[in-house]
Protein backbone atom coordinates (compact mmCIF):
# COMPACT_ATOMS: atom_id res chain seq x y z
CA UNK A 1 0.00 0.00 0.00
CA UNK A 2 1.50 3.31 -1.03
CA UNK A 3 2.30 5.81 1.67
CA UNK A 4 0.54 8.43 -0.43
CA UNK A 5 -2.80 7.20 0.90
CA UNK A 6 -5.03 9.48 2.93
CA UNK A 7 -3.20 12.69 2.13
CA UNK A 8 -4.61 16.17 1.80
CA UNK A 9 -3.62 16.48 -1.83
CA UNK A 10 -2.99 19.26 -4.28
CA UNK A 11 -4.12 18.23 -7.74
CA UNK A 12 -3.12 20.93 -10.23
CA UNK A 13 -4.64 19.05 -13.15
CA UNK A 14 -7.95 18.78 -11.40
CA UNK A 15 -7.76 22.45 -10.51
CA UNK A 16 -7.36 23.44 -14.13
CA UNK A 17 -10.41 21.39 -15.06
CA UNK A 18 -12.51 22.76 -12.23
CA UNK A 19 -11.44 26.33 -12.90
CA UNK A 20 -13.02 26.20 -16.31
CA UNK A 21 -16.33 26.40 -14.48
CA UNK A 22 -15.36 27.98 -11.18
CA UNK A 23 -12.27 29.66 -9.68
CA UNK A 24 -11.78 27.10 -6.91
CA UNK A 25 -8.66 28.27 -5.14
CA UNK A 26 -6.29 25.79 -3.65
CA UNK A 27 -7.36 22.24 -4.44
CA UNK A 28 -6.20 20.34 -1.38
CA UNK A 29 -8.63 17.61 -2.38
CA UNK A 30 -7.64 13.98 -2.03
CA UNK A 31 -8.80 10.83 -3.74
CA UNK A 32 -10.60 10.11 -6.95
CA UNK A 33 -10.47 13.04 -9.43
CA UNK A 34 -13.79 11.88 -10.87
CA UNK A 35 -15.39 13.26 -7.73
CA UNK A 36 -13.65 16.59 -8.17
CA UNK A 37 -16.38 18.90 -9.38
CA UNK A 38 -19.26 17.44 -7.39
CA UNK A 39 -17.61 17.32 -4.00
CA UNK A 40 -17.13 21.06 -3.78
CA UNK A 41 -20.75 21.66 -2.89
CA UNK A 42 -22.89 21.08 0.17
CA UNK A 43 -25.61 19.05 -1.51
CA UNK A 44 -23.67 16.80 -3.87
CA UNK A 45 -25.02 13.55 -2.47
CA UNK A 46 -26.10 11.87 -5.67
CA UNK A 47 -22.58 11.29 -7.00
CA UNK A 48 -20.88 10.43 -3.71
CA UNK A 49 -20.40 6.77 -2.85
CA UNK A 50 -18.96 6.89 0.66
CA UNK A 51 -18.81 3.32 1.94
CA UNK A 52 -17.64 1.36 4.95
CA UNK A 53 -14.89 -1.17 4.25
CA UNK A 54 -15.07 -3.17 7.52
CA UNK A 55 -12.05 -1.66 9.27
CA UNK A 56 -11.91 -0.03 12.72
CA UNK A 57 -12.69 3.54 13.70
CA UNK A 58 -11.18 5.30 16.70
CA UNK A 59 -13.92 4.46 19.18
CA UNK A 60 -11.98 3.96 22.42
CA UNK A 61 -12.83 6.71 24.89
CA UNK A 62 -11.10 8.96 25.28
CA UNK A 63 -9.13 9.18 22.06
CA UNK A 64 -5.71 10.07 23.40
CA UNK A 65 -3.76 12.47 21.19
CA UNK A 66 0.02 12.75 21.39
CA UNK A 67 1.66 15.73 19.71
CA UNK A 68 5.25 15.84 18.52
CA UNK A 69 6.45 19.36 17.74
CA UNK A 70 9.28 18.98 15.23
CA UNK A 71 11.63 21.91 14.78
CA UNK A 72 11.73 25.23 16.59
CA UNK A 73 8.28 26.51 17.47
CA UNK A 74 7.16 29.92 18.67
CA UNK A 75 4.96 29.32 21.76
CA UNK A 76 2.52 31.88 20.35
CA UNK A 77 2.06 29.62 17.33
CA UNK A 78 1.61 26.50 19.43
CA UNK A 79 -1.09 27.99 21.66
CA UNK A 80 -3.94 28.16 19.10
CA UNK A 81 -3.18 24.62 17.91
CA UNK A 82 -3.19 23.29 21.47
CA UNK A 83 -6.40 25.17 22.29
CA UNK A 84 -8.10 23.72 19.22
CA UNK A 85 -7.22 20.17 20.25
CA UNK A 86 -8.40 20.81 23.81
CA UNK A 87 -11.66 22.27 22.46
CA UNK A 88 -12.79 19.08 20.67
CA UNK A 89 -14.32 17.66 23.86
CA UNK A 90 -14.91 20.90 25.74
CA UNK A 91 -18.65 21.53 26.27
CA UNK A 92 -18.20 25.02 27.71
CA UNK A 93 -17.67 27.24 24.62
CA UNK A 94 -20.85 28.73 23.16
CA UNK A 95 -22.36 27.26 20.03
CA UNK A 96 -21.33 26.81 17.31
CA UNK A 97 -18.36 25.14 18.96
CA UNK A 98 -15.48 22.86 18.02
CA UNK A 99 -17.21 20.10 20.00
CA UNK A 100 -20.36 20.62 17.90
CA UNK A 101 -18.25 20.29 14.75
CA UNK A 102 -16.76 16.97 15.97
CA UNK A 103 -20.26 15.50 16.41
CA UNK A 104 -20.33 14.77 12.66
CA UNK A 105 -17.16 12.67 12.88
CA UNK A 106 -18.72 10.79 15.82
CA UNK A 107 -21.63 9.67 13.62
CA UNK A 108 -19.36 7.09 11.97
CA UNK A 109 -19.26 3.58 13.42
CA UNK A 110 -17.53 0.27 12.80
CA UNK A 111 -19.04 -3.18 12.21
CA UNK A 112 -19.65 -3.59 15.96
CA UNK A 113 -21.71 -0.35 15.90
CA UNK A 114 -19.06 1.41 18.01
CA UNK A 115 -18.98 5.07 17.02
CA UNK A 116 -15.99 7.37 16.81
CA UNK A 117 -15.63 8.70 20.33
CA UNK A 118 -16.72 12.21 21.22
CA UNK A 119 -14.13 12.31 23.98
CA UNK A 120 -10.71 13.49 22.80
CA UNK A 121 -7.87 14.18 25.20
CA UNK A 122 -4.49 15.81 24.68
CA UNK A 123 -2.58 13.05 26.45
CA UNK A 124 1.02 14.08 25.84
CA UNK A 125 3.43 16.34 24.01
CA UNK A 126 7.08 16.09 23.05
CA UNK A 127 9.47 18.42 21.25
CA UNK A 128 12.29 17.81 18.81
CA UNK A 129 13.62 21.36 18.65
CA UNK A 130 16.93 20.32 17.13
CA UNK A 131 15.13 18.74 14.14
CA UNK A 132 17.11 15.56 14.76
CA UNK A 133 16.46 14.08 11.32
CA UNK A 134 17.19 17.30 9.51
CA UNK A 135 15.11 20.05 7.98
CA UNK A 136 14.05 18.10 4.90
CA UNK A 137 12.05 14.99 5.70
CA UNK A 138 10.72 12.14 3.60
CA UNK A 139 7.31 10.67 4.32
CA UNK A 140 8.93 7.71 6.06
CA UNK A 141 10.99 10.13 8.15
CA UNK A 142 7.76 11.19 9.85
CA UNK A 143 7.51 7.64 11.18
CA UNK A 144 11.19 7.67 12.14
CA UNK A 145 10.66 10.86 14.15
CA UNK A 146 7.84 9.13 16.01
CA UNK A 147 9.95 6.01 16.48
CA UNK A 148 12.71 8.06 18.13
CA UNK A 149 10.26 9.76 20.50
CA UNK A 150 8.71 6.42 21.49
CA UNK A 151 12.08 4.68 21.89
CA UNK A 152 13.36 7.50 24.10
CA UNK A 153 10.23 7.39 26.25
CA UNK A 154 9.23 10.94 25.36
CA UNK A 155 5.93 9.60 24.01
CA UNK A 156 4.29 6.30 24.95
CA UNK A 157 3.39 3.56 22.47
CA UNK A 158 -0.35 3.79 23.10
CA UNK A 159 -1.89 0.91 21.16
CA UNK A 160 -5.25 1.04 22.96
CA UNK A 161 -6.75 4.36 21.97
CA UNK A 162 -3.81 6.54 21.03
CA UNK A 163 -3.27 8.65 17.91
CA UNK A 164 -0.31 10.84 17.05
CA UNK A 165 0.22 14.23 15.44
CA UNK A 166 3.59 15.24 14.01
CA UNK A 167 3.58 18.98 13.45
CA UNK A 168 6.52 20.48 11.58
CA UNK A 169 7.61 24.04 12.28
CA UNK A 170 8.13 26.85 9.76
CA UNK A 171 11.20 26.16 7.65
CA UNK A 172 10.89 22.37 7.84
CA UNK A 173 10.42 20.69 4.48
CA UNK A 174 8.54 17.42 4.01
CA UNK A 175 8.36 15.34 0.87
CA UNK A 176 5.63 16.74 -1.42
CA UNK A 177 4.74 19.51 1.07
CA UNK A 178 3.35 22.54 -0.78
CA UNK A 179 3.87 20.80 -4.11
CA UNK A 180 1.37 17.97 -3.62
CA UNK A 181 0.16 17.83 0.00
CA UNK A 182 -0.51 20.01 3.03
CA UNK A 183 -0.92 17.10 5.43
CA UNK A 184 -1.60 13.38 5.48
CA UNK A 185 -2.55 10.57 7.84
CA UNK A 186 -1.54 6.94 7.87
CA UNK A 187 -0.36 4.29 10.32
CA UNK A 188 3.13 3.39 11.46
CA UNK A 189 4.96 0.29 10.31
CA UNK A 190 5.99 -2.12 13.09
CA UNK A 191 9.34 -2.56 11.32
CA UNK A 192 10.06 1.15 11.91
CA UNK A 193 8.20 2.03 15.09
CA UNK A 194 7.59 -1.35 16.71
CA UNK A 195 3.81 -0.87 16.67
CA UNK A 196 0.94 -0.02 14.35
CA UNK A 197 -0.11 3.44 15.47
CA UNK A 198 -2.44 5.84 13.63
CA UNK A 199 -0.80 9.19 13.01
CA UNK A 200 -1.09 12.38 11.01
CA UNK A 201 1.44 14.93 9.84
CA UNK A 202 0.66 18.59 9.14
CA UNK A 203 3.18 21.28 8.20
CA UNK A 204 3.22 25.00 8.99
CA UNK A 205 2.91 26.72 5.62
CA UNK A 206 3.52 30.31 6.72
CA UNK A 207 6.41 31.89 4.80
CA UNK A 208 6.51 28.85 2.56
CA UNK A 209 3.22 28.23 0.75
CA UNK A 210 0.43 29.91 2.70
CA UNK A 211 -1.26 30.69 -0.62
CA UNK A 212 -1.58 26.95 -1.18
CA UNK A 213 -2.02 25.40 2.29
CA UNK A 214 -3.60 28.22 4.32
CA UNK A 215 -6.67 28.93 2.20
CA UNK A 216 -8.87 30.90 2.69
CA UNK A 217 -6.49 33.08 4.73
CA UNK A 218 -4.15 33.39 1.76
CA UNK A 219 -4.94 33.13 -1.94
CA UNK A 220 -2.98 32.12 -5.03
CA UNK A 221 -2.03 35.04 -7.23
CA UNK A 222 -4.52 34.12 -9.94
CA UNK A 223 -7.37 34.49 -7.44
CA UNK A 224 -6.07 37.78 -6.11
CA UNK A 225 -5.88 39.11 -9.66
CA UNK A 226 -9.54 38.18 -10.15
CA UNK A 227 -10.50 40.54 -7.34
CA UNK A 228 -11.10 37.97 -4.61
CA UNK A 229 -9.85 38.79 -1.12
CA UNK A 230 -8.43 36.44 1.50
CA UNK A 231 -10.28 36.10 4.79
CA UNK A 232 -8.62 37.45 7.92
CA UNK A 233 -7.45 34.60 10.20
CA UNK A 234 -9.27 34.37 13.54
CA UNK A 235 -6.06 34.03 15.58
CA UNK A 236 -4.06 36.55 13.60
CA UNK A 237 -1.68 34.27 11.70
CA UNK A 238 -2.52 32.73 8.32
CA UNK A 239 0.05 29.96 8.72
CA UNK A 240 -1.22 28.90 12.14
CA UNK A 241 -4.93 29.26 11.39
CA UNK A 242 -4.47 27.44 8.09
CA UNK A 243 -2.63 24.70 9.94
CA UNK A 244 -5.52 24.33 12.41
CA UNK A 245 -7.89 23.82 9.49
CA UNK A 246 -5.65 21.12 8.01
CA UNK A 247 -5.28 19.46 11.43
CA UNK A 248 -9.07 19.39 11.77
CA UNK A 249 -9.32 17.82 8.31
CA UNK A 250 -6.76 15.13 9.08
CA UNK A 251 -8.07 14.33 12.56
CA UNK A 252 -11.60 13.74 11.27
CA UNK A 253 -10.26 11.37 8.63
CA UNK A 254 -7.83 9.69 11.04
CA UNK A 255 -10.73 8.95 13.40
CA UNK A 256 -12.98 7.49 10.71
CA UNK A 257 -10.34 5.73 8.60
CA UNK A 258 -7.29 5.08 10.81
CA UNK A 259 -5.95 2.03 8.97
CA UNK A 260 -7.20 3.09 5.51
CA UNK A 261 -9.82 0.33 5.52
CA UNK A 262 -12.89 1.95 7.09
CA UNK A 263 -14.82 4.91 5.68
CA UNK A 264 -13.92 6.33 2.27
CA UNK A 265 -15.26 6.81 -1.25
CA UNK A 266 -13.65 5.45 -4.39
CA UNK A 267 -12.29 2.03 -5.21
CA UNK A 268 -8.60 2.63 -4.51
CA UNK A 269 -7.56 2.46 -0.82
CA UNK A 270 -4.18 3.98 -1.72
CA UNK A 271 -6.00 7.17 -2.76
CA UNK A 272 -9.15 7.27 -0.63
CA UNK A 273 -11.59 10.16 -0.74
CA UNK A 274 -12.54 10.64 2.89
CA UNK A 275 -15.10 12.55 4.93
CA UNK A 276 -13.19 15.84 4.91
CA UNK A 277 -12.03 15.53 1.29
CA UNK A 278 -15.69 15.45 0.27
CA UNK A 279 -16.21 18.89 1.79
CA UNK A 280 -13.00 20.56 0.67
CA UNK A 281 -13.37 24.34 0.71
CA UNK A 282 -16.78 24.37 2.46
CA UNK A 283 -16.83 26.36 5.71
CA UNK A 284 -20.40 27.59 5.79
CA UNK A 285 -23.78 27.55 4.12
CA UNK A 286 -23.49 28.00 0.35
CA UNK A 287 -19.81 27.04 0.31
CA UNK A 288 -18.17 25.57 -2.74
CA UNK A 289 -16.84 26.66 -6.09
CA UNK A 290 -14.26 29.03 -4.60
CA UNK A 291 -16.65 30.50 -2.00
CA UNK A 292 -15.98 29.49 1.62
CA UNK A 293 -19.63 29.89 2.53
CA UNK A 294 -21.41 32.05 5.06
CA UNK A 295 -19.14 32.46 8.08
CA UNK A 296 -19.07 34.87 11.01
CA UNK A 297 -16.87 37.96 11.12
CA UNK A 298 -15.82 39.56 14.42
CA UNK A 299 -15.37 43.22 15.22
CA UNK A 300 -11.78 43.11 13.93
CA UNK A 301 -12.89 41.64 10.61
CA UNK A 302 -11.58 38.14 11.38
CA UNK A 303 -13.55 35.20 9.96
CA UNK A 304 -14.53 32.16 12.01
CA UNK A 305 -17.16 29.42 12.23
CA UNK A 306 -16.61 27.65 15.58
CA UNK A 307 -15.89 28.72 19.15
CA UNK A 308 -13.15 27.13 21.24
CA UNK A 309 -11.80 27.31 24.76
CA UNK A 310 -10.42 30.53 26.28
CA UNK A 311 -12.54 32.56 23.88
CA UNK A 312 -10.65 31.25 20.87
CA UNK A 313 -12.32 31.14 17.49
CA UNK A 314 -11.42 28.90 14.56
CA UNK A 315 -12.36 28.40 10.93
CA UNK A 316 -12.55 24.72 10.03
CA UNK A 317 -14.09 23.03 7.03
CA UNK A 318 -17.30 21.07 7.22
CA UNK A 319 -17.48 17.27 7.21
CA UNK A 320 -19.55 14.80 5.21
CA UNK A 321 -22.46 13.45 7.24
CA UNK A 322 -23.49 9.82 6.73
CA UNK A 323 -27.01 10.77 7.84
CA UNK A 324 -27.58 13.95 5.82
CA UNK A 325 -25.45 12.63 2.94
CA UNK A 326 -24.11 16.15 2.55
CA UNK A 327 -21.50 18.43 4.06
CA UNK A 328 -22.65 19.75 7.41
CA UNK A 329 -21.32 22.13 10.03
CA UNK A 330 -22.58 23.62 13.28
CA UNK A 331 -22.66 27.14 11.83
CA UNK A 332 -25.21 26.25 9.13
CA UNK A 333 -27.67 29.07 8.60
CA UNK A 334 -30.48 27.03 7.05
Amino acid sequence: MALAAAALFLLPGLLLTAMAATPYPHGRAGGDPLLGASKRYEGSSDLVDLRYHMGPVLSAAPLRLYVLWYGRWDPAHQAPVRDFLLSISDPSPPRPSVADWWVTAALYADQTLANVTRRVALAGEAADESASLGRSLSRLDIQRVLASAVAAGRLPADTRGGAYLVLTAPGIGVQDFCRAVCGFHYFTFPSLVGHTLPYAWVGHSGGRCADVCAYPFALPSYMSRSGMAALRPPNGDAGVDGMVSVIAHELAELATNPLINAWYAGEDPTAPTEIADLCEGVYGTGGGGGYAGKVAVDAQGRSWNVNGRKGRKFLVQWLWSPEAKACVGPNASD
